[in-house]
């Protein structure tokens, strides 16, 4: 239980870690904002007084001397510089070293820290000695009624009445509520009760269980916040009221008479009052709910398709039942690992910060669309592409201050990360203003390593998706950050293996933009089940807007041309049976799905669209893993199988395809060439998507 517990800690540690982080990386940008001090000097201080509470005194003690420079912050007794803040953020990581190894930290770790703290004194003066230090984490005991400070102390220019109430398992959690009162009266005059009304009888009392409870008077400049933070780590297993003092408090601070006893049901009572409440669950726990809905989704479709065979009123009045409690089942399970980018996101402003101290190039990261959500699975799988996308962008993407100067540009370059949703996708955008792909570069480089003919003449978006093979760099100097051709093909397979794609877009001289475009959820999606031919296919019902009926006249009408007019707009159209080879004969009637993709409205023609359907997403295999127009597959109710169309890279997939039929036979003949070679063939990822769908659909 009390690994349990360490545990939570830890990962309340990290989250604090990065607030911190957070705070002064804003702080570097706004040195005058308190406010900025305030948040670092409160998520310093929780990690210390929690990292005493549950034994990580080395934490405690290195947190503690870092508080103690951002108190003098807050003070005025120090200013903050960039220096100050480099050497905060090399505390920060040293702190998450600790966390990472609980056994001890190595000699070499051990210096770190040292030299931190001995770099820090520069700042502060001298360091506290070892006894100050335990001192300030581990005060002496607690009188029961202490007398306020006096001397120096600041006025304090609220009091606070807090009422706390442990559970009753808090000291079998490895938590002594004392340590918390300590907490508190380091933040001002404490005064303090004791209801010891729930106390039982000796012969009935349980040594490991808590029964005491306290009331307080809170005298402190500091916020609501600041005392809740001290009970971050118990709010799971307490009950706790923070309350601004009116009137008489001092004199009627403690009502415990009139308070009942919470039942352990009743947590976060302190965040309820601010708007809800929350659990801390493991992802794993939520990975197996969600494949048990889906286990679960699968099931009813095979209950569906019996109760419509069986014709039996009785069955299918229970499927249908059965068919709305799994969709709302599978819809607040989904919504479970639904999750905003802003986390992830923020935590890039680091990297600019390092990457731009480190190649001397000015640069500030804005954010766009924090908000937007995205199954937690694939946001887990999306730092390594983000990483690379932006490191490739502080360094080749943007000049140097002096080259931005002489082309009129700002010398502090920016780095923007957005994202928004498109239908069932998501898409994440990381774009500079620098100077853009060297296309003359790319080609030469493309050609250099047989990638293309020397007489290849391809379009730039085509040329472009080159620099995502493995081993490809315009750089000719290899330097600590880039240079050995590695990062961008580890953004294409990691993309690729989240089933999404990637568009480069440049504009020399004014920027580069590399677009993510990402499936919402690698689970369960709302699909449309339809038929071409004997086959079923499965199309994203976030992509699709509506069916509308395509006659033989209306094809003789624009002379066999793949064109429709829908709704006073002519759109084209792709008929499935030609571009899958399919073997079907002409129907006197079809159905034109009309989907939504970036490039505008196109038509999907089938033989007949059949219904809704929940659709279990499941993964084709590595052996078809380039296969780009096709998402994966689902098990119907019947036991077949039909295949997830991926709308907006068969549209994608089409019109390259005419492209390519369209194009001189004298730009194609260089082309065929360098494609005889297998190795080539594997390396162009282009190419390598056009084979597959040629040879396995």
């Amino acid at each position: 239980m009390i690994d349990q517990f360490k545990q939570a800690f830890q990962d309340e540690a990290r989250e604090l870690l990065t607030e911190l982080e957070s705070a002064l990386l804003e702080l570097d940008q706004n040195r005058g904002d308190l406010e900025l001090v305030g948040r670092a000097f409160r998520a310093l201080h929780t990690i210390k007084g929690s990292g005493a509470m549950f034994g990580f005194e080395d934490i405690a003690g290195f947190a503690h001397n870092l508080e103690s420079a951002f108190d003098q912050l807050r003070k005025g007794e120090l200013a903050v510089t960039g220096d100050l803040i480099n050497l905060s953020l090399a505390a920060g990581d040293q702190i998450k070293t600790m966390l990472d190894a609980p056994a001890g930290l190595s000699a070499e770790a051990r210096e770190r820290s040292a030299r931190i703290l001995a770099d820090l004194r520069r700042f502060t003066g001298p360091a506290e000695s070892h006894s100050d230090a335990a001192a300030a984490v581990h005060p002496e005991p607690l009188p029961a009624e202490p007398a306020s400070p006096s001397g120096s102390s600041p006025d304090p220019s609220s009091e606070w009445v807090i009422h706390f109430r442990p559970g009753p398992d808090l000291l079998v959690n490895g938590t002594n509520p004392l340590n918390l009162l300590r907490e508190l009266r380091e933040l001002g005059p404490l005064r303090v009760q004791v209801d010891i009304a729930g106390i039982p009888p000796l012969r009935e009392m349980d040594p490991e269980r808590c029964y005491a409870g306290w009331d307080m008077l809170l005298k402190t400049a500091a916020g609501r916040e600041a005392i809740q933070d001290i009970f971050i780590f118990v709010e799971d297993d307490c009950e706790l009221k923070i309350e601004a003092a009116a009137g008489n408090a001092a004199q009627a601070y403690a009502p415990v008479a009139a308070t009942a006893r919470r039942e352990p049901g009743n947590i976060r009572a302190g965040r309820e009052a601010a708007g809800g409440s929350s659990i801390r669950v493991s992802a794993d726990k939520l990975d197996q709910l969600v494949n048990l809905v889906g286990e679960l989704v699968t099931v009813q479709a095979r209950l569906s398709e019996l109760s419509v065979r069986r014709d039996d009123p009785d069955i299918l009045a229970i499927s249908e039942e059965v068919d709305r409690l799994t969709a709302e089942l599978r819809e607040n399970s989904m919504r479970i690992r639904m999750l905003p980018l802003r986390n992830t996101f923020e935590r890039f402003r680091r990297l600019v910060h390092d990457l731009s101290a480190e190649l001397h190039k000015p640069a500030d990261l804005v954010i766009e669309g924090a908000d937007t959500e995205l199954d937690k699975t694939v946001i887990d799988q999306l730092n390594d592409p983000l990483v690379h996308l932006i490191r490739n962008g502080v360094d080749h993407g943007i000049e140097t201050p002096e080259a931005r100067r002489a082309a009129g540009k700002n010398p502090t370059a920016t780095i923007r990360l957005s994202a928004h949703h498109s239908g069932a996708q998501v898409l994440i955008r990381v774009s500079d203003d620098g100077r853009g792909l060297d296309v003359p570069a790319v080609r030469a480089r493309s050609i250099e390593q047989g990638l293309i003919g020397a007489s290849d003449e391809i379009p730039e978006s085509e040329l472009f998706s080159l620099i995502l093979t493995p081993g490809f760099s315009t750089a000719r100097q290899v330097t600590d950050v880039s240079g050995r051709g590695v990062g961008m093909d580890v953004v294409r397979r990691n993309v690729e293996a989240l089933r999404g794609s990637i568009e480069i877009g440049n504009r020399p001289g004014v920027g580069m933009a590399v677009t993510l475009r990402l499936p919402l959820t690698l689970a369960i999606i709302d699909g449309l089940l339809v038929r071409v031919g004997h086959a079923h296919f499965v199309l994203p019902l976030a992509n699709s807007l509506e069916c509308v009926e395509l006659t033989r006249e209306d094809v003789q009408a624009v002379h066999g041309n793949h064109l429709a007019r829908v709704r006073g707009e002519t759109i084209p159209y792709i008929r499935l049976s030609e571009f899958f080879r399919m073997e079907a004969p002409p129907r006197e009637r079809e159905q034109i799905m009309v989907v939504e993709t970036e490039d505008g409205h196109y038509g999907l023609v089938v033989d007949e669209v059949l219904g809704n359907h929940q659709t279990v997403i499941k993964s084709l295999g590595r052996i078809y893993r380039d296969v780009q127009t096709v998402s994966g597959a689902t098990i119907l109710g019947n036991g077949t199988v039909a295949l997830i169309l991926d709308p907006y890279r068969l549209v994608q997939s089409a019109v390259q395809a005419a492209h390519l039929r369209n194009r001189p036979e004298s730009g194609r003949s260089g082309r065929q060439q360098s494609s005889n070679s297998s190795d080539s063939n594997r390396q162009h990822p282009t190419r390598t998507t056009r084979s597959h769908e040629r040879t396995t659909l």
